[in-house]
């Protein structure tokens, strides 16, 4: 049973070009397909995919770190979405990788191991996704250092 319904109508504008229009929020994002279908007036629904998993995921490690009263900002997410054929030749989204980084050092935040070890189970967005994508998630520190 779910716990709640999310509601978002698209509109289509111009050809691959829809306006996605959120339940409760006067905020739209226009979505479109690259050449040659569309225009690239909006990010692509690959685009936006990879966007969604990288919120939720930097939503979640924020929110993990500040349950223990650390301050780790600013977050930053850099993702690389793999697109490709399947075995029917079809285009597919293969993997994506999302690389978060801290926007302090290590040293400087308190639970860094537990946080790091549980916040992707929390990501609703992410494990949802990984049901069908894989999904490699990598943290580093303000310094570069790779934690995770």
């Amino acid at each position: 049973m779910a716990e709640s319904t999310i509601r978002t109508r698209l509109q289509q504008g111009r050809d691959y070009q829809f306006e996605a229009h959120f339940e409760g929020l006067a905020a739209t994002v226009l979505s479109d397909e690259p050449p040659p279908l569309g225009s690239s007036a909006g990010p692509s629904p690959v685009q936006l995919l990879s966007s969604a998993v990288g919120t939720c995921l930097s939503d979640s490690l924020l929110f993990a770190l500040r349950k223990f009263k650390q301050a780790p900002e600013p977050l930053s997410c850099e993702l690389e979405t793999s697109v490709g054929r399947n075995a029917e030749g079809r285009m597919r989204v293969l993997g994506i990788t999302a690389r978060l980084h801290l926007g302090v050092a290590a040293a400087q935040l308190e639970h860094l191991d537990r946080v790091l070890s549980q916040f992707e189970d929390f990501c609703t967005v992410t494990q949802s996704v990984r049901a069908a994508i894989p999904v490699t998630v990598q943290v580093f520190d303000a310094q570069g250092v790779q934690l995770k």
